[in-house]
């Protein structure tokens, strides 16, 4: 297949373009720097580019956007809009997108990003990761999936052995690079278009 991967070289980006290299993909890697990385074209592009994005959702099968909202004081508002732009245009490609854990529930009608004791620092990106996740459950005409990490996910080891759950965390941390195998098994075996599902170790 054809995969483009926004955010291809932070630290998840990173990893799914090395594992859609591994298995054999056709993979560009769009950054704000077009770095070619792990065997993939590398491209500059910026998600808020929509004309952009609309070119290279119509030369792929599917979008894995992994960009997250900026943690250098950026306004979040920023990659809402770009999300939201995205979604307005009803893309040519299916989209995966990497969402947050802070919107994961823990109990009915209570989202981890409530929790007492949910770190202050993170509390900014969770509800904006929620309202990026909200957009795409509202969207209509949209072939999209939200993949949201484990609490905690870092570098680590490539074991592919994970749980997969739905809108509840199933463990406390993830690997970056099994969470890589995760993206790449949705992306080949579609489990969960239109919706948002999890994956921990």
């Amino acid at each position: 297949m054809k995969i483009a991967i926004y955010g291809a070289t932070g630290m998840i980006g990173s990893n799914v373009t090395k594992e859609a290299v591994d298995r054999g993909h056709q993979v560009t890697a769009l950054s704000r720097t077009g770095t070619s990385l792990n065997g993939a074209f590398g491209t500059n592009a910026d998600l808020s580019d929509l004309a952009t994005f609309a070119e290279v959702a119509a030369a792929h099968d599917v979008v894995v956007i992994a960009s997250g909202p900026s943690r250098t004081g950026e306004p979040h508002s920023t990659i809402i809009d770009a999300h939201q732009a995205i979604i307005d245009s009803s893309p040519d490609a299916r989209l995966l997108v990497v969402g947050g854990a802070g919107s994961l529930f823990i109990a009915d009608g209570v989202r981890l990003k409530e929790a007492e004791g949910f770190p202050e620092m993170y509390k900014p990106e969770a509800e904006t990761m929620t309202t990026i996740l909200e957009a795409y459950e509202a969207s209509n005409g949209v072939d999209w999936t939200v993949i949201s990490p484990a609490p905690m996910i870092a570098p680590g080891e490539r074991t592919g052995k994970f749980t997969v759950g739905g809108d509840s965390p199933v463990g406390d941390s993830i690997s970056s690079e099994d969470f890589a195998i995760a993206i790449l098994d949705e992306i080949e075996a579609p489990a969960h278009k239109g919706r948002r599902f999890t994956v921990a170790n």
